[in-house]
């Protein structure tokens, strides 16, 4: 039987999943597939990790591996689901969840000392962060709105904020010391075994990794960022935020930059709360209370402190946000500042809403103001800063007429800055890094001081020669330009240019137009045709694919959650993931508190679409295939018919944009002909759901309005998720019928 890999992953999605998964059984069942479920969800990868620790009912494979192999296969057809790149913060929570549902899991150990705690902080730490999407990623990424969704966003615009000329909002970053300024580059000759090692100036060798594998080809980079000019940069911006009286806010990406960002972020911390740092610094590191972790953590930790210090160091806190910068902020209802959290704000979310919204973000009251928006290091902060400028030329970006910007991502195998995390370390002595091969070269090095942040990153051979096969594809499909957003001045991109400019000729390219521009001239040129309503393809390396296919959907089509995200597995099977726009935390919260989740379960639908076509083409399945086509068919009316999620209580939510798919998917099973049984199978189904439809959507929306109990946040209870996500017991009747 032909089968697909559905994720089950974390928080709004999870919850989708627990609704919609078994629509997606019981209508692929009437194609001979089969749709299994694999637990990557960070409460599944931690149980995983502890065998040893676990009772056998307790106890879960390594899915998270399991999947990682599958994907190296042609077999291979996963649905994959946006999952938590998880902060230290949110790791705490889950295991705390975990322990108090009787898992004897051990604390996470902030500082290990003992061999014990070593190995179990080096457990933990491969789950922190993007600890799925490399192993997950053995293909390059094709991301691009599809035809329904753009159609739908011209005819029903999302709401863009006004720009203008005097807008106060930029961007500030660095413009040394930081980790593109001292970036090295090498492609390794032959294939070999490295070393990553601290000379330090006592003459000291201190080896910070002993093997690093390598392939002949492969590009090998190695930076840092200077602790002393990033300090010294945070604080010019605190002080430039107050002159100017605008809004403070720093971005970067803690989730999937595990190691360096939360290290960025506690700086930013640190500066901006200097004087309470100054006061109480040495007590709260007794407490163990990191900026690392934010001020959300240093606050809900407070209760470590002595009653009278505890006071003192809230006041200070208190004090200092009630001075000029004022902080931008996550929730201002709630007092939630831009630095509690460093998984709250995460730059390819961040700034292209606050880009949407014309340049402004939330401060302390609620109100909106412009905003100093800080992005320490500048590999890409011009690319928010020649948007930002070209809006306050020119205007926010029309949804009726403007272009797209699609994306071709170079990803695979752990490819650039995002598979950094096990070669990236805060250096404790003064000295020199070195990246070593196995005779003894040297083939990049550092000088260091404590503090900085040295990484170091790998981009294979194989993952750049079917990264420019698949752009030059997609600008064949298209006969759109294909750009690769490449700087020749920054030493990887020079290595990555020269590699293009060997590979292009292996195709044919007559009649295209592909280019090679650094990320802040490809921007400009980009945004210039979307204002002509012309598209253009992006080709980009992995952080920037990120970026990407964040901002433009989210200026283009209101979200980056429907974008068609498909990953052509280099082994000739098909990864499809479910869109961008994070696991949705908020709505989770919602779900709780009022049993009505808001999530839109489109990027599912687009992608199972994709993986039914790949079925067919894969194995010759061409009932999936007509399941594919109708399921589109099925979206683009969910989406003209108004049926997708709606914002608040007693309107559609995710469980009831469910329903009208079901109903408009076995209307057009029941409608097609192709495939006459398939047809004779569903044509009773949406008889049923048709006539039951009043019934139907009353029983989904009578459970709304009540708090709900799911059984945990990072790990619910599944039969009280079922219960909550499948509340209308005349629609399960049909589905499970059907099964």
């Amino acid at each position: 039987m032909a089968k697909i890999i559905y994720t089950k992953t974390d928080e709004a999605p999870l919850l989708a999943t627990y609704s919609l998964k078994p629509i997606v059984e019981a209508f692929t069942s009437a194609a001979g597939v089969e749709v299994e479920t694999r637990d990557i969800s960070l409460a599944g990868r931690i149980i995983a990790q502890f065998p040893d620790r676990l009772t056998p009912e307790q106890q879960q494979p390594d899915a998270l591996a399991e999947l990682g192999e599958l994907a190296k296969t042609p077999e291979a057809n996963i649905i994959k689901l946006p999952n938590i790149s998880a902060s230290v913060p949110q790791l705490k929570a889950a295991i705390a969840e975990l322990q108090a549902q009787g898992y004897a899991l051990p604390d996470y150990p902030e500082s290990p000392s003992t061999e014990e705690e070593k190995d179990v902080r080096a457990r933990y730490d491969k789950v922190k962060g993007s600890a799925v999407n490399p192993v997950l990623r053995e293909g390059n990424s094709d991301r691009r709105a599809p035809a329904a969704v753009k159609a739908y966003a011209r005819s029903f615009p999302h709401r863009m904020g006004e720009w203008s000329a005097d807008s106060r909002t930029s961007v500030a970053t660095m413009d040394s010391g930081d980790f593109a300024s001292n970036e090295k580059s090498v492609v390794t000759a032959a294939e070999d075994t490295l070393t990553i090692q601290l000379v330090g100036a006592d003459g000291t060798t201190t080896v910070l990794k002993e093997s690093v594998p390598v392939q002949a080809g492969e590009v090998v980079d190695a930076t840092f960022m200077d602790a002393a000019a990033l300090e010294e940069f945070l604080r010019a911006q605190v002080e430039r935020a107050a002159s100017e009286d605008v809004l403070f806010s720093l971005h970067l990406k803690a989730t999937m930059m595990k190691v360096s960002d939360p290290i960025i972020f506690g700086h930013a911390v640190r500066v901006f709360f200097a004087d309470v740092f100054e006061r109480f610094g040495d007590q709260l590191a007794a407490a163990g209370l990191s900026p690392d972790d934010g001020l959300g953590g240093i606050l809900s930790g407070l209760d470590a402190l002595p009653a009278d210090v505890r006071d003192e160091v809230r006041s200070a806190f208190e004090a200092r946000m009630a001075e000029l910068p004022r902080l931008s902020m996550v929730n201002s209802d709630k007092g939630i500042t831009n630095l509690h959290v460093p998984s709250d704000v995460i730059i390819d979310a961040s700034m292209p809403a606050m880009i949407r919204n014309g340049g402004k973000l939330w401060g302390p009251q609620g109100e909106e103001d412009d905003t100093l928006a800080v992005i320490p290091d500048h590999s890409y902060a011009g690319i928010y800063a020649a948007v930002i400028e070209d809006c306050k030329a020119n205007g926010a970006y029309d949804p009726t007429t403007m272009g797209s910007v699609p994306n071709v991502g170079l990803m695979a195998q752990k490819a650039e800055e995002y598979g950094s995390h096990d070669k990236t370390f805060q250096i404790e002595a003064e000295g020199t890094v070195q990246v070593v091969g196995s005779d003894g070269t040297v083939l990049l090095e550092h000088q260091v001081r404590p503090g900085d942040i040295w990484r170091a990153c790998q981009t294979k051979d194989a993952p750049i020669r079917d990264w420019v096969k698949l752009a030059v594809g997609r600008a064949r499909a298209t006969g759109d330009p294909a750009v690769f957003w490449l700087d020749r001045e920054r030493a990887h991109d020079a290595n990555l240019i020269a590699k293009i400019e060997q590979y292009l000729p292996e195709h044919d390219t007559d009649g295209l137009q592909i280019e090679i521009m650094s990320p802040v001239e490809a921007t400009k040129f980009s945004v210039e045709r979307i204002r002509r309503g012309e598209d253009t393809i992006s080709v980009t390396g992995n952080v920037l694919r990120d970026y990407n296919t964040d901002l433009f959907p989210i200026l283009e089509v209101g979200t980056s959650a429907k974008m068609l995200s498909v990953v052509p597995l280099m082994n000739g099977g098909g990864l499809f993931e479910t869109g961008a726009g994070g696991s949705a935390p908020k709505h989770v919260q919602q779900l709780q508190s009022e049993n009505y989740l808001r999530w839109d379960s489109l990027g599912e639908f687009l992608a199972l679409a994709e993986s039914l076509r790949h079925l067919a083409d894969s194995e010759g399945n061409e009932r999936a295939r007509v399941l594919g086509e109708t399921l589109d068919a099925a979206t683009e009316k969910v989406l003209t018919e108004g049926k997708s999620p709606a914002r608040r209580l007693g309107q559609i939510d995710n469980r009831g944009s469910h329903f009208y798919l079901a109903l408009y998917w076995s209307q057009a099973l029941a409608a097609q002909t192709e495939d006459a049984e398939l047809a004779q199978v569903f044509s009773p189904v949406a008889e049923a759901l048709s006539a039951n439809e009043g019934t139907i959507t009353q029983e989904l929306l009578d459970a709304q309005g009540e708090p709900v109990d799911i059984g945990g946040y990072y790990h619910p209870d599944d039969a009280k998720a079922f219960a909550v996500m499948r509340p209308s017991a005349t629609f399960n009747q049909v589905i499970d019928d059907l099964r």
